[in-house]
């Protein structure tokens, strides 16, 4: 009995002492994440403002009018670039633009979103663009992102911005255990919005704006939003129509509208530009969208992977001679394919980390690889005839593809870092 009870006694003084052992320590890593920012509306309004050229610090949507290039710096603003001389283009003139994505020309006015608002210049000296008119509130959601909201009430933008975060945890080294993790902001997101030709031009396949006879069009994530701009200097907004969700680009072509979604592909006809009256939708996979059109063929680059959903990426082949009811002919896989042109025969593709490529595709159930730049990370693409521009993600590019199985690099505007 004695013996038993010493052993019970030892087990105890065992147990305290590694308990007494015990000790807990903290530990964290560093990560991003989304943190809500408020900007008071007046401020953003307040922050566009008319400078001299920058160079570019980012690139997103791309378009052209006369001898001019545009480019969007994604929430920041406008480049004004000359391209007198393609082999040695020159940033004139920036635009600052809180919120912007998004433009479009026409007689010499830019029309250009900013969050939730639609703003006019005139450009008809591209050095020294004027602000001509603001619509406040006019969409839905911003353009350039579906998660920001105004509260109209309060008339606060709110927005969300990555910052550096450290992550923390309390470690039990007996029970080998995790409590609860404790966040704490290393940064803070600022409320500083500030940071962060003749007759209509030509945008990219990633528009949201385009141009067809005297009306813009413009689509957020939910809605077609139609203005009349017969004035071309005081736009007025004419209608909204509801389209869908998770809408993204569009594109004009011969009297209809080519909507692309990340569930479909809709067709509508503007014959009478005023009164857009849907046709017919194609719907595939949820992936990102942005679709070109000619007489037979809409030519549709299905991109997977984060936002847009599955891990799909091809180009998908769509028979639209009968427009009421469009078939899909044939898909090819492609790496991760973003925005694309057509003139003639010729399908060039933005496939984004594999490069810029060039099809034949005369015979669309048989394309034919011309030829493949493939040492940059492109976005979108406007040809132009023998020569197209390039957006990419270290900087703006223009290319001669007079010979499509031979195109040669004609200049580059490098993003600055």
């Amino acid at each position: 009995m004695k013996s038993i009870l010493r052993i019970f006694l030892l087990l105890a003084l065992i147990s305290l002492f590694i308990s007494g052992c015990c000790s807990s320590r903290v530990e964290s890593y560093r990560t991003q994440m989304w943190a809500e920012v408020k900007i008071p509306m007046e401020k953003v309004r307040d922050s566009v403002k008319i400078g001299s050229p920058k160079q570019l610090k980012s690139t997103g949507k791309i378009y052209t009018v006369g001898k001019y290039i545009l480019v969007c710096e994604k929430n920041a603003g406008v480049h004004i670039i000359d391209n007198s001389n393609p082999s040695n283009p020159a940033n004139i003139s920036f635009i600052t633009i809180p919120g912007n994505g998004d433009i479009a020309v026409k007689n010499n006015y830019l029309y250009a979103d900013s969050y939730v608002d639609l703003l006019t210049f005139d450009i008809s000296n591209p050095a020294q663009p004027k602000f001509e008119k603001r619509i406040n509130a006019i969409f839905n959601s911003p353009l350039t992102s579906e998660w920001a909201h105004l509260d109209e009430k309060t008339n606060t933008l709110t927005t969300y911005k990555l910052v550096d975060t450290i992550i923390t945890y309390k470690i039990n080294d007996c029970e080998d255990n995790l409590t609860s993790p404790i966040r704490s902001m290393e940064g803070s997101a600022t409320n500083d919005a500030s940071k962060g030709g003749s007759s209509s031009g030509k945008g990219g396949s990633m528009a949201r704006f385009t141009i067809y006879d005297k009306y813009l069009y413009t689509v957020c994530n939910t809605s077609l939003q139609t203005f009349d701009i017969e004035n071309a200097s005081n736009p007025k907004p004419w209608a909204q129509i509801n389209i869908g969700w998770n809408i993204e680009t569009i594109f004009p072509f011969k009297g209809k509208l080519f909507i692309g979604s990340r569930t479909g592909m809709f067709i509508y006809d503007v014959s009478t530009p005023w009164n857009p009256v849907f046709i017919s939708q194609f719907n595939h996979f949820r992936a990102c969208d942005p679709v070109v059109a000619n007489d037979k063929y809409a030519y549709v680059t299905l991109k997977g992977g984060n936002n847009c959903g599955n891990n799909l990426n091809q180009l998908d082949i769509i028979d639209i001679s009968n427009i009421f009811e469009p078939k899909l002919i044939k898909s090819y896989p492609m790496q991760g394919p973003l925005g694309l042109g057509i003139e003639d025969n010729i399908l060039t593709i933005c496939d984004s980390k594999s490069g810029l490529k060039v099809f034949d595709v005369s015979v669309p159930t048989d394309i034919k690889l011309l030829d493949w730049e493939s040492d940059f990370n492109t976005y979108d693409i406007i040809p132009m005839g023998n020569s197209a521009i390039v957006v990419a993600e270290d900087g703006l590019y223009q290319f001669d593809y007079t010979n499509p199985k031979d195109i040669k690099l004609i200049s580059k505007i490098p993003v600055s870092k």
